[in-house]
C-alpha cells in the first residue's frame, strides 16, 4: 500500500477508494495490523474469576486468549493446548489450573505444563513448546491490554491521553447494565471514519446536537490517535476542570479519543464509555461499549446522554455508506479540511500498512 494514495496535503487529498471496503486482501491486510497494537480487555474489576477467557479478542486477533490471575499475577496466556490444538476455556472459573478437555493436559495460571497422561514413555518431554506462549500485558488507570506484537510501549501510545484527562480516571466503577454489544452490516472502517469527524451531527444527531455549543468542536491528531472536543452549549452539563488543565476555561462536554486502529474513548462528566471495533467480515463490524462510571448522577445529561439513540443514528449512516462502496457510480471523494482531519489522519495511518 503506497503512502501517497493519501496526499499528505488534506485541502488536495482524495478520500480512500472504495476498494478499501469491499476487498478481502485489503481485509485481511487490516486484521493483520490488530497483532502489533495494544487491545483493550476490559477493566480491571471486571475480570472476578481466576481464569476469563477473552472471546472478543479471539475474534479479533484470531488468536483464542485467556486471562489468569495467580495471586495478583495478571497474565494474558494463549488458551490453545499445545498437545493438539484444543481450545480449552470456554467460561470463566476459580480454577487454579487450566486443563484441556480433550486429553487432560493441565497448565498452571503462570501457562507452565504441570501434568501430561499417557507420555510417561516420552523422550525429551516436556520442553518449552509444551508450555501456553505468554503475551504482553498492561494495565494503565485500571484499564487492561494486550498485545501480540506491538513495538511501542502503551504508556507512550496513550501518553496524551494520560496527560489530558488522567486527573478524571480514578474512581470509575464499571457498570454492567450498561454493556452493549452491537453488530453492524458495515466495514469496520466506515465506522471509524464516522467516529473521527463532527462534521456529521447537525445532520444526523439532532439531540447530540442541541447539547454542543455552535461550531464547538475542535480536532487534534497525534501520533497514535485523534482526539475531538466537543465544547457544551449554555446550560449542559460540562466538566469541572482543574486550574493546571489546559482546557481549563471551557467548558467541555466531551472528550472523543480515538486509538489507532480500533479503540474510542468517550469521556464524559458522568465517566467513560468504551468502544470496541470488532471486524468480523469485509461486510460485518460488531462494536462493544463499555461504561464505567464516576458521576451517576450525569448520565442521562449532555453529550453523554442517550448514546443508544446516537448509535442507532451512526448504525444507519454507516450502513448506507457500506452500501455505497459497492456503487458503480462511486470510487473516491474529497475530504473538507476544515471538519474531516481525523478521517484524513487515519487514512494516512492505515495506507502506511506493508
Amino acid at each position: 500500500m503506497s503512502e501517497e494514495l493519501v496526499n499528505a496535503d488534506i485541502r488536495l487529498a482524495k478520500t480512500l477508494p472504495s476498494k478499501f471496503y469491499t476487498d478481502e486482501a485489503h481485509f485481511e491486510a487490516q486484521r493483520n495490523a490488530f497483532r502489533t497494537t495494544w487491545q483493550f480487555m476490559g477493566g480491571h474489576s471486571q475480570f472476578t474469576s481466576t481464569v476469563s477467557p477473552l472471546p472478543h479478542l479471539d475474534t479479533l486477533l484470531g488468536e483464542p486468549l485467556v486471562r489468569t490471575n495467580d495471586g495478583g499475577d495478571v497474565r494474558v496466556l494463549s488458551n490453545v493446548c499445545t498437545h493438539r490444538g484444543m481450545v480449552m476455556c470456554h467460561e470463566e472459573t476459580d480454577k487454579k489450573t487450566l486443563q484441556c478437555p480433550y486429553h487432560g493436559r493441565t497448565f498452571g495460571c503462570d501457562g507452565q505444563m504441570k501434568h501430561m497422561p499417557g507420555f510417561d514413555e516420552a523422550l525429551n518431554f516436556p520442553t518449552a513448546a509444551d508450555h501456553l506462549p505468554v503475551f504482553r500485558h498492561a494495565n494503565w488507570n485500571g484499564f487492561e491490554f494486550m498485545t501480540m506484537d506491538a513495538e511501542v510501549d502503551l504508556n507512550a501510545v496513550l501518553q496524551p491521553v494520560q496527560d489530558r484527562i488522567g486527573w478524571f480516571l480514578d474512581g470509575l466503577q464499571y457498570d454492567a447494565s450498561r454493556d452493549r454489544d452491537w453488530d453492524i452490516a458495515a466495514h469496520w472502517m466506515l465506522y471509524v471514519d464516522n467516529y473521527l469527524e463532527g462534521f456529521h451531527i447537525p445532520f444526523v444527531h439532532p439531540e447530540l446536537n442541541d447539547a454542543l455549543a455552535n461550531d464547538g468542536y475542535a480536532t487534534e491528531c497525534f501520533e497514535h490517535g485523534v482526539l475531538q472536543i466537543g465544547l457544551a452549549a449554555e446550560g449542559e452539563v460540562c466538566f469541572d476542570l482543574p486550574e493546571d488543565s489546559p482546557d481549563h476555561g471551557k467548558n467541555i462536554a466531551a472528550y472523543y479519543w480515538w486509538i489507532y486502529p480500533n479503540m474510542m474513548f468517550n469521556v464524559y462528566p458522568w465517566g467513560v464509555s468504551v468502544n470496541i471495533v470488532v471486524p468480523t467480515s469485509v461486510e460485518t463490524t460488531q462494536v462493544l461499549f463499555r461504561s464505567y462510571v464516576k458521576r451517576a448522577d450525569l448520565l442521562d445529561q449532555g453529550a453523554g446522554a442517550e448514546l443508544d439513540k446516537v448509535e442507532l443514528q451512526d448504525q444507519f449512516v454507516v450502513e448506507n455508506c457500506m452500501k455505497g462502496m459497492r456503487s458503480s457510480a462511486y470510487e473516491r471523494g474529497r475530504y473538507s479540511p476544515t471538519h474531516e482531519q481525523g478521517v484524513h489522519h487515519f487514512h494516512r495511518m492505515i495506507t502506511s500498512l506493508k
